[in-house]
C-alpha cells in the first residue's frame, strides 16, 4: 500500500463530516480534487471504505476502524512536527476555538498575527451557534470561545473586545406606506429570523417582547449570510449586526433604517471555563489578546467603532 498523509486526511474529514462538499470547504479544495483522492485511497483497499445511498455517503464498518487508524496516524504526525518545532525553540501546538457564526467577521483578525508569529500553532476553529459553542465549552472540548452573549450557567472568565452593535435592517428599495412613520408599520412587516439558539435570535426576540410588537408575519433562516440575502432580495426587514453588513451598507444593497431603541449593544468576548489550565500556547494567546487587542481593533475596527 502506499497511500499518502494527504488522503489519510481527506479520508477522515469524509468520515467525520460525511460530505465530500463539507470536506472541501474544511480542506479548501475542490470537490473533484476530493473525489480524486478518496478513490485513489479506496482504490488501494479491497472492502469498501464508504457506500453512497442516494445522495449520502455513508462510511462502512471498515471504514471506520481505518478512520479511527488513520486519526490516530495524524496525531502523532503532528505530534513529531511539534516537538521537533518546540526542539528548535519555537511555540507549537494547536489552538482550539468555537465562536459564534456572527464572530467569523471579528475574530480572524484577532488570530492573524499571533498564528504568523507562531507558525508551530494549528487552529481548530468551529463556526457554529450560541447552544454549540456553550455546549464546546461546558465539555471541556475547546481552549477558547468568542460570543456577544455570556451563558448564565456557566463560571467562565472573559476578556471584553469590542461592542457588538445591532440595527434595524432592510433592503435600500424595501417596500413600506412612506406615507406612514415605519416605527407604526412594525407590526405588519415582514420579519427575517435566525434560527433558535442564535444570540441573534435571543436579542431579537428580546427587543420586540419589549416594545410589544406582534409579529404575525415571520421568516426563520439558519444562518447571518442567508438573513443577509433575504433581506437584500426584499423579503422582509431583520436586526442585524453591523460588522457583518460593511459592503452591503457601501454598495448600497442595504440600509439601516433608524427605530428608537436602537442600536442594540452587547460586547464580543474571548471567554474560557474558570480555573482552566492553561497550556503554553494558550497561555501565549492570552498574552496576545491583552497586549495587541486594543491596536488590532483601532487598526481594524475604527470604521465599526466610530459608527
Amino acid at each position: 500500500m502506499h497511500y499518502t498523509l494527504n488522503q489519510l486526511q481527506v479520508f477522515l474529514k469524509v468520515a467525520q463530516t460525511q460530505s465530500v462538499t463539507k470536506t472541501a470547504e474544511a480542506l479548501h479544495l475542490t470537490q473533484p480534487a476530493i473525489s480524486i483522492q478518496l478513490k485513489n485511497f479506496q482504490d488501494q483497499f479491497d472492502i469498501p471504505l464508504t457506500e453512497v445511498v442516494g445522495r449520502k455517503i455513508y462510511i462502512t464498518e471498515f471504514g471506520k476502524e481505518i478512520a479511527q487508524a488513520a486519526e490516530e496516524i495524524i496525531n502523532q504526525v503532528n505530534a513529531i512536527n511539534q516537538k521537533t518545532l518546540q526542539y528548535k525553540g519555537q511555540l507549537a501546538g494547536r489552538l482550539k476555538i468555537t465562536i459564534v457564526s456572527t464572530a467569523k467577521y471579528v475574530m480572524p483578525y484577532f488570530l492573524s498575527d499571533f498564528l504568523r508569529r507562531h507558525q508551530g500553532i494549528e487552529l481548530l476553529m468551529d463556526v457554529t451557534n450560541k447552544l454549540r459553542v456553550i455546549d464546546s465549552l461546558a465539555d471541556n472540548e475547546v481552549d477558547f470561545s468568542m460570543v456577544s452573549i455570556l451563558p448564565e450557567k456557566l463560571q467562565l472568565e472573559h476578556i471584553d473586545l469590542m461592542p457588538n452593535k445591532l440595527y434595524l435592517v432592510g433592503s435600500a428599495n424595501a417596500r413600506y406606506d412612506e406615507t406612514r412613520p415605519l416605527s407604526d408599520q412594525l407590526n405588519e412587516l415582514n420579519w427575517i429570523y435566525r434560527e433558535k439558539g442564535s444570540g441573534t435570535r435571543q436579542m431579537m426576540e428580546a427587543f420586540v417582547e419589549q416594545n410589544h410588537w406582534t409579529i404575525s408575519k415571520k421568516l426563520e433562516l439558519t444562518s447571518n449570510e442567508a438573513v443577509k440575502q433575504a433581506v437584500i432580495a426584499g423579503l422582509g426587514f431583520s436586526i442585524m449586526p453591523l460588522i457583518g453588513i460593511k459592503n452591503e451598507l457601501n454598495n448600497g444593497d442595504l440600509k439601516i433604517y433608524p427605530i428608537e431603541g436602537l442600536p442594540l449593544s452587547t460586547m464580543w468576548q474571548l471567554v474560557w471555563m474558570k480555573g482552566k489550565n492553561h497550556n503554553p500556547v494558550t497561555k501565549a494567546f492570552l498574552n496576545y489578546i491583552r497586549m495587541e487587542a486594543p491596536a488590532i481593533i483601532k487598526k481594524k475596527f475604527e470604521w465599526y467603532i466610530k459608527y
